[in-house]
């Protein structure tokens, strides 16, 4: 099994090789891939150095798999190259999410849609990737009408720019800056650019993509998408209506339920889910449930994930496992 990472030297590149190694992905021979700048630098996999190499050799190497995390501009151009020569791409960015061409995929949803004629596949964004996990199955057994969505991103969902900004304002010193305001002590309502209707593409992101992956148009989505100064995952607050009467200790059951989610609810013991908790781990863990009680059927929950891991890198290689497991590459 040949595989290629594409945009191996960023911070989920990273993370990506981190988590081929850590479940042992059946990888025969593994292709770094960068831009120009860090063709030729060496870099560790499983006690191996390897070198970094440009996009024309990897294609020309025809890996089964291309894992793509190097920004909407590279795919575009890039993954349709890797396509032509047989690879299936798995693609961090937002290039083909909203093509109707493309899967949109969260394993624990809907891999089973991936056919052998699907050559890219879309990871979703790393917000959404966690409330849709936490929410599936509740979808199913008491169908959402409608989610209200405020999230509390990390800086580490912008990349490693935006992590040196915010240790260099906590230091005291004075670098490059990803964002157009101070991150530390501070809150930025602002994450991706502005649309015409006011809202971030982000929020739209999250809007649009919760209804792809739950193939469920009805569901009415809006979204608040906020970074603040924390690296280590994403929290969301997400207010749930459904379309069935249920019981609290009903939510709690089908959460208990659901793949890939760690239930941590204990207020009376001050146990609920924060980042530091989350990160460096591949579950979506979910806290602070309650009912709305300014309306029926509604519920109140506080989802956190590492957005570099379920966020990104590990729903990926997840897709890449499905992928070699049925027989599709």
């Amino acid at each position: 099994m040949k595989v290629a990472v594409v945009g191996a030297t960023g911070l989920v590149g990273g993370e990506i090789l981190k988590v081929l190694a850590e479940r042992d992905f059946p990888v025969t021979e593994l292709l770094l891939v960068a831009s120009e700048r860090s063709v030729g630098k060496q870099m560790e996999f499983k006690g191996k150095q390897i070198k970094v190499i440009g996009m024309q050799d990897a294609i020309a190497a025809a890996p089964q798999i291309a894992i793509f995390s190097a920004g909407g501009s590279t795919s575009t151009e890039w993954a349709p190259k890797f396509a032509e020569v047989g690879t299936v791409v798995v693609d961090n960015s937002s290039a083909w999410r909203m093509d109707p061409t493309k899967k949109l995929v969260v394993p624990e949803i809907n891999a089973k849609e991936l056919t052998k004629e699907d050559k890219i596949i879309a990871n979703p964004n790393c917000s959404t990737i966690q409330m849709v996990v936490a929410l599936n199955k509740l979808h199913e057994e008491l169908q959402m009408k409608r989610i209200v969505v405020s999230t509390y991103q990390s800086v580490t969902g912008t990349g490693v720019k935006a992590v040196d900004q915010l240790m260099n304002e906590r230091e005291g010193k004075d670098g490059e800056k990803a964002y157009p305001y101070q991150i530390d002590l501070n809150v930025l309502p602002h994450i991706d650019v502005f649309q015409d209707n006011g809202y971030t593409k982000e929020e739209m992101k999250m809007i649009l993509e919760t209804k792809k992956i739950m193939g469920d148009d009805s569901i009415r989505v809006t979204a608040t998408a906020v970074r603040i100064p924390v690296m280590g995952g994403h929290s969301e607050s997400v207010n749930v209506e459904f379309e069935k009467d249920f019981t609290l200790d009903e939510v709690y059951r089908i959460l208990g339920e659901t793949e890939g989610v760690v239930v941590v609810d204990d207020v009376k013991n001050l146990k609920y889910p924060m980042p530091q908790d989350a990160h460096g781990k591949d579950e979506v863990f979910v806290g602070r449930v309650r009912l709305d009680e300014t309306q029926p059927r509604t519920v109140n929950m506080w989802i956190v994930a590492d957005n570099l891991r379920k966020g990104a890198a590990t729903n990926a290689v997840q897709i890449a496992e499905y992928l070699v497991k049925h027989e599709l590459v």
